[in-house]
């Protein structure tokens, strides 16, 4: 088990011709509010610009496949960075958000391992989706590693190894605390709160002592990011791992 409370240094894995399998939401709204939810787009730019540039190739796929809604907020200046808006303005990148996979159509062994990206909308579309559930287990179970951040953590709730076992149970796991969503103002629109049920699942729930900083956690082949901060930290964590199979 590996705790990280900042990013760690840099680290390189051999290129290689598997992938990576890159999950984002469909949702965009939410119950009350008129802004739209969907993918944090950080959380995939941070993690995605980290692992291609280490040789990896990723896969973009989402429950429903074709678009994936952007959080409008993750696009304001606070958020975004100049590697982020770059991505934005490429035709080629838009068109694989408008192009994502159906998860029902994916070959689960053709990964060494998937990644969840997180976005308040995930809470809706993740938990209780039996294809990314098949999916993400066969990944799992056969030696790959699952990792996700912030509200992708919420990927993680339904999945079991090959005993039945929820695979979170008894393991070190972090994701988008409590306090952060009240800190956010979104406590009131979430279906539930994922700190919460982790517990309520048996995962050793951990965070970081500063709210919104980089904290990752490396438990066996899970690995989770507590928020929109900790994507490039999860990316280097997969290389890592990656890098120690034989």
């Amino acid at each position: 088990m590996t705790f990280a409370q900042a990013e760690p240094g840099p680290s390189t894995a051999a290129a290689n011709n598997r992938q990576i399998l890159v999950i984002m939401t469909n949702h965009a709204s939410y119950p009350s509010r008129a802004d739209t939810t969907g993918l944090w787009l950080t959380e995939l730019t941070h993690f995605t610009e980290v692992v291609e540039a280490a040789g990896y190739t990723t896969v973009f796929a989402s429950p429903k496949g074709g678009a994936v809604p952007l959080d409008e907020r993750s696009l304001g200046w606070l958020y975004m960075d100049k590697p982020a808006r770059e991505q934005l303005q490429s035709p080629a990148f838009r068109a694989r958000l408008q192009n994502t996979l159906p998860i029902a159509n994916v070959d689960p062994s053709q990964f060494r391992a998937i990644y969840f990206t997180g976005g308040h909308g995930v809470m809706w579309d993740f938990p209780g989706n039996l294809d990314l559930q098949r999916v993400a287990q066969t990944i799992y179970n056969q030696g790959g590693i699952v990792s996700a951040v912030c509200h992708g953590v919420a990927g993680l709730l339904d999945l079991k190894d090959e005993q039945g076992n929820a695979i979170i149970k008894g393991k070190n796991i972090t994701g988008f605390s409590n306090r952060e969503e009240l800190l956010s103002g979104m406590k009131r629109e979430v279906p539930f709160l994922l700190e919460d049920r982790l517990l309520s699942q048996g995962a050793r729930y951990r965070k970081g002592w500063v709210p919104f900083t980089s904290f990752v956690i490396t438990d066996g082949r899970l690995i989770t990011g507590q928020n929109p901060q900790s994507p490039r930290a999860v990316a280097l964590a997969v290389i890592t791992e990656l890098s120690h199979e034989r």
